[in-house]
């Protein structure tokens, strides 16, 4: 039988021959690893881990289709570990993820970029285990392991003991970039350029790699009755001019009517194939009862789920920009200022803000049971509210993206008593 000490040595011998391997394919160090596409540059200098959160190694990437918080591990951004305490990268994934462990989330690690010269130590992987305790553990839904390679076997070997049945039933292993489309909302997620260069150059050396994906063929037109994927305005003019869509009307007043005290609400997830399946019922014009499901959690992720698939965010691509400058805003003034943003919305965005809005301010009136303050439904709706034009929403743009959120459901009143539309609808 192998012992430890062996399988570390064969993990070490391992990692050294896959650089071998990789070297001639590295960007040269004075270019030094590339940023993620449509990360932030740098995170705020008075950010609590600016030393550690500067590279960019962890990102949170909003949610998947399920109402799953994506956050990606990239060791491609790890620097030498001479200019890293790898304590301080424990303490700032505890920091970053203690934000969402209340809720389920996904984890997607990509290996490549892992040399003998970044790589934590074995004992610091042990202690990283340990300490990421059932807190952590019980809302993961599923860890990818992304690029895998023998070193990712071996040290799975070593760490067998440790790992229990039900952690270890959550790791899927993904070879190609994409597989991880079959798993999640892929086009959410920050991939690393040197991550996607390896991705191609592992699909070329493949003998019937399939056709890159963007020769797929086009999407099919809507149907008529879609209500997933197309615009507010499309919605609009297939439903005799309603104003407010059916799935979020429904949703709402469901979730109204028998949602508003059930604790957690929106922070947990559904099965995959039962959102897939009420979806297509939507999309085929059929009628959807949510007596029928059981479970009030059901009808809160169609409703994040809508509003995730939307083509243009509700709050529309042109605020962006003006939502992360709201850390600039002195504090007295962001509610004045948030109300100013919103009242610039084109009028059907801001009707359907308004009546989403006014409902999640209901759902915060109850956080004494429902537990869901205006923070925490910040942290879960910010990110399906607004988003860039390209890529998805950065760890460092989270904070005003959540703020911003907060000032619209705490002060709800304020920020959009001025404005009233005579099409306007409430909850």
């Amino acid at each position: 039988m192998t012992s430890a000490a062996d399988l570390e040595q064969l993990a070490e011998i391992e990692l050294q021959r896959e650089e071998e391997e990789d070297e001639e394919d590295q960007p040269s160090a004075a270019d030094g690893p590339s940023l993620p596409p449509g990360a932030a540059l740098s995170p705020a200098s008075s950010h609590p881990y600016y030393d550690v959160a500067r590279h960019g190694i962890v990102q949170v990437s909003g949610d998947d289709h399920y109402g799953r918080k994506l956050i990606a591990f990239s060791s491609c951004r790890l620097p030498p570990s001479h200019q890293l305490n790898h304590r301080r990268l424990l303490e700032y994934l505890k920091f970053t993820l203690d934000q969402y462990v209340e809720m389920d989330y996904i984890l997607v690690y990509f290996h490549h970029g892992l040399r003998s010269s970044n790589k934590p130590s074995l004992k610091w992987l042990r202690e990283a285990y340990s300490e990421f305790d059932r807190k952590y553990k019980k809302n993961l839904k599923a860890l990818y392991v992304v690029h895998p390679t023998n070193f990712i076997r071996i040290v799975w070997n070593i760490f067998k003991p440790l790992i229990s049945h039900k952690f270890g039933k959550k790791v899927t292993y993904v070879n190609y970039l994409a597989e991880l489309r079959e798993h999640l909302n892929y086009e959410q997620l920050v991939v690393p350029g040197d991550v996607l260069r390896h991705d191609e150059k592992l699909r070329a050396a493949l003998k019937d790699a399939p056709p890159p994906s963007a020769k797929t063929p086009p999407p099919r037109p809507p149907l008529p009755t879609q209500q997933f994927g197309v615009s507010l305005q499309y919605i609009r003019e297939k439903n005799r001019e309603a104003v407010i869509p059916p799935v979020l009307r429904q949703t709402v007043t469901y979730l109204k009517d028998k949602g508003l005290r059930t604790e957690g609400i929106f922070r947990r997830s559904a099965r995959v194939q039962l959102i897939k399946d009420i979806q297509k019922l939507y999309n085929l014009g059929k009628p959807v009862n949510f007596d029928e499901y059981g479970d009030v959690h059901v009808p809160a992720v169609i409703l994040k789920t809508f509003l995730r698939e939307l083509p243009e965010p509700l709050l529309t691509f042109r605020v962006y920009s003006q939502v992360l400058d709201i850390l600039s805003v002195e504090s007295s003034l962001r509610v004045s200022r948030c109300k100013q943003i919103v009242e610039s919305l084109p009028e059907h965005h801001f009707i359907v803000t308004k009546f989403l809005v006014c409902f999640l301010h209901m759902v915060s009136q109850a956080s004494i049971e429902n537990k869901m303050s205006p923070s925490n439904l910040a942290c879960v709706f910010g990110v399906n509210l607004v988003w860039p034009r390209h890529g998805s929403v950065s760890l460092t743009a989270l904070t005003p993206v959540n703020i911003f959120t907060e000032i619209l459901v705490e002060h709800f009143h304020t920020v959009f008593g001025s404005r009233c539309p005579p099409a306007q609808v409430t909850p």
